[in-house]
């Protein structure tokens, strides 16, 4: 909002405020007689006044050779005289209080404050409610707001931006059939955008679901999306998003090292994102109970080198190269600043072992 509007509304809510108690004041005051001490003295000389005003206009004109005779008497002066005296009397009387406004006044106050509240309700009372939301809340809630506008100019322009605006509104606003079709239309004009096409995938994933009965279509459909989803990783590979749709979607695969993979990676390229800690603890405690490699490594590994291997205060062991010999003497002696494990000899050190070779695969 510009300080202009604000400066109106400002002018507007003044000018509505006066109007509106302007009546309720005067109303207050209606009565002279009783809020006016000066009223008896005041109607008596202003009685006085017009009596005296209406013999002086009672009175013939005369030129100035038209003078009275002797012994008549002229009772102009006189007449004058007095009424001068009642005028400076009233002179010296406080003013009276005003009369009741019209009630035109009223009504224009009535209405004036009609329209600012009118207007308020556009402007600042959604303000006033975003504030007690949540920054995701309130987004949303704009996003909601904005959306009929941003479908309209998809539709009239048919370009790829208008068509991605139109899209990421949709489905931040969790509208997912106008989002599927708002990026369906991108990406027929252009296949390699990665946000439509991970937004694309998920969309589709998650519908899957509701076909019951349709076990081929929805599995056909599900590939799509998933075909989708891991085509968007590839291209931007550095994008929090696309690792976090693609470990959701290798989850639902049952690939979970692989989907835990994604989703460390997610972590690592946005720390603060939380979106992802309970399918993380999950895919963690499922890998620890169904492989026994597993378990071992984030009993002795995972706290240097990550829950899946990329790294952390260590290396990567998904990029170490190492052989099994190599290794093998690496974890029971140690190296540089990595500590030994003699303890972990027999099948607990072959499952570890059988697990990081893999990875380098």
């Amino acid at each position: 909002m510009t300080a202009l509007t604000l400066t109106l509304l400002a002018l507007l809510l003044i000018a509505g405020t006066l109007l509106v108690l302007a009546p309720l004041r005067a109303r207050g005051t209606a009565d002279p007689a009783t809020h006016d001490p000066d009223a008896p003295e005041r109607e008596r000389l202003e009685a006085e006044r017009e009596r005296l005003f209406a013999e002086l206009r009672s009175l013939p004109e005369r030129s100035l050779a038209e003078q009275p005779g002797p012994g008549a008497k002229d009772p102009r002066p006189e007449l004058e005289a007095r009424a001068a005296r009642v005028l400076r009397s009233l002179d010296a009387l406080p003013p009276a209080p005003s009369g009741p406004l019209p009630k035109v006044w009223l009504w224009g106050g009535v209405l004036l404050a009609a329209l600012l509240v009118g207007a308020g309700a556009f402007s600042f009372l959604p303000r006033w409610q975003l504030a007690g939301l949540s920054s995701n809340e309130a987004s949303a809630v704009r996003t909601a707001v904005q959306l009929p506008g941003l479908a309209a100019q998809a539709r009239r322009s048919g370009s790829i931006p208008d068509e991605l605006a139109w899209g990421k509104a949709a489905f931040d606003a969790g509208q997912y059939e106008q989002a599927a079709s708002a990026y369906a239309s991108a990406l027929k004009q252009n296949p390699r955008q990665p946000e439509a096409l991970r937004r694309l995938g998920i969309i589709l994933l998650t519908r899957g679901d509701g076909q019951n009965g349709q076990a081929k279509a929805a599995s056909q459909q599900n590939d799509q999306a998933f075909l989708l989803i891991r085509t968007a990783a590839q291209l931007a590979p550095n994008d929090p998003e696309s690792q976090l749709l693609l470990g959701f979607a290798l989850s639902r695969y049952g690939q979970a090292q692989l989907a835990l993979s994604a989703l460390e990676r997610y972590r690592s390229l946005n720390p603060s994102g939380r979106e992802a800690d309970d399918l993380i603890t999950g895919l963690r405690a499922q890998l620890k109970q169904s492989d026994p490699g597993q378990a071992v490594y984030a009993a002795n590994c995972a706290s240097c080198h990550g829950a899946s291997g990329n790294g952390g205060i260590g290396p990567s062991l998904r990029r170490a190269g190492l052989t099994r010999e190599t290794l093998s003497a690496v974890t029971l002696h140690g190296k540089g600043s990595m500590p030994a494990f003699p303890n972990l000899k027999g099948k607990k050190l072959e499952a570890l072992l059988t697990l990081v070779l893999g990875w380098q695969k």
